[in-house]
């Protein structure tokens, strides 16, 4: 194992060389320095078919960007979900407490105590005496 430092500021100097003349290093420097510059695409791409470690390295860099979308979208996906859910559950609430709150009324209505209208609903006190107004 080799390890190699770069200064890919100074790989501008390589940049225009013929592929087939550039050194390893020379060949590494221009690949991260202009990996996404559009204007030197084909120079990226001669670089990537000669070297196969490059090669081995565009196809990792892929891969990862290929997963890192995937856990994004399932990311989003289970977001959503926990959130459609946590709506449903609040909807259930809300329509349960219109619900006794609706029964507390009626019963009400009917000549039915308060303390009796709180054991069927299992209302708060303050809330049937707001109701019962």
């Amino acid at each position: 194992m080799r390890i190699i430092t770069l200064e890919l500021e100074k790989s501008s100097m390589y940049v225009d060389k013929p592929v087939g003349e550039m050194s390893g290093e020379e060949e590494w420097a221009v690949y991260f320095q202009y990996l996404t510059n559009e204007a030197k695409r084909e120079k990226i791409e001669e670089i990537i078919d000669r070297e196969e470690g490059i090669a081995m390295a565009t196809s990792a860099m892929c891969e990862i960007t290929a997963n890192e979308v995937e856990y994004a979208r399932l990311t989003t996906d289970l977001k959503n979900m926990l959130d459609w859910q946590a709506g449903m559950v609040g909807a259930k609430r809300e329509g349960l407490q219109e619900g006794l709150e609706a029964v507390a009324r009626n019963a009400l209505a009917q000549g039915a105590s308060l303390d009796f209208v709180q054991k069927i609903t299992g209302l708060d006190m303050e809330t049937i005496k707001q109701l019962a107004i």
